[in-house]
């Protein structure tokens, strides 16, 4: 099982939870055993393609998947992912 850090914007999907947990072998597997946990989440996460949603930080360990493997990175069990949102913006 794994801890997953959950931004401020996607708590009221996890009840006001600022830290919840997942069961998964790869961020994808985390991610749909938050939406069983946690219906909605999901597609907070990923996008139309199947992908990490573009306006979506996720950080396996101190490490962005997005450079690693994406939705396929190995997690460890006892790992913490983190869900940052993307900051965009000019002035």
């Amino acid at each position: 099982m794994v801890t997953v850090r959950v931004p401020t914007l996607l708590r009221r999907y996890t009840g006001g939870q600022a830290t919840v947990h997942a069961d998964g072998r790869t961020i994808k597997d985390v991610f749909v055993s938050l939406e069983a946990q946690y219906p909605g989440i999901s597609v907070r996460l990923v996008d139309v393609n199947g992908g990490v949603h573009r306006f979506v930080n996720v950080f396996a360990g101190d490490d962005d998947v997005r450079y690693l493997e994406g939705l396929a990175t190995n997690v460890e069990a006892d790992e913490e992912i983190t869900i940052i949102p993307a900051v965009s913006g000019g002035e």
